[in-house]
């Protein structure tokens, strides 16, 4: 796999399954949540008006998506509460999360796994939607496995990952 440009497709999450990604995040006063791949900014953006999380993050690669999203959260007025990094999210330090969303694919996921281990703190959440990360344990999982945009995976650092 050749990192460094796009290796994922742009596939919003649908507006109709955010109830369910909010639940699998679980967000509290406090969180800093990352999205890794976060395309147009909706889940750090819609985060943010919904939670009092201290910060969301959304990092991209894509210019064009970049733009959207940074446009969208000024839009916003989320100045401060959301910030969108154009960059490689495999360079991006992550370090600060409290909890992490990814909805990238499985082979992206594995390619992660060293990143997620390294950086992020133990009992940081990372959630997936339909891909999991292969060999890790998910502590949670929502929704009902039936298809597209269904299904969520709940990991911990240093319970899913040992």
């Amino acid at each position: 796999m050749a990192f460094g440009g796009p290796s994922v497709p742009f596939v919003p999450t649908r507006p109709e399954v955010l109830d369910l990604v909010f639940q699998a995040l679980d967000l509290k006063e406090g969180d800093v949540l990352y999205d890794l791949g976060c395309g147009d900014g909706r889940i750090v953006i819609e985060a943010a008006k919904r939670y009092p999380i201290k910060k969301a993050v959304g990092v991209e690669l894509r210019d064009e998506l970049y733009k959207e999203a940074s446009e969208r959260a000024k839009r916003e007025g989320l100045d401060g509460k959301v910030e969108i990094v154009h960059g490689d999210f495999f360079r991006v330090p992550i370090g600060e999360a409290t909890v992490v969303y990814m909805y990238l694919l499985t082979s992206v996921n594995e390619a992660l796994k060293p990143k997620l281990k390294q950086e992020l703190k133990p009992g940081t959440r990372v959630v997936t939607l339909d891909f999991q990360i292969p060999g890790w344990k998910p502590v949670k999982i929502i929704g009902d496995r039936g298809g597209w945009q269904r299904t969520l995976y709940v990991y911990v650092i240093g319970d899913s990952d040992s």
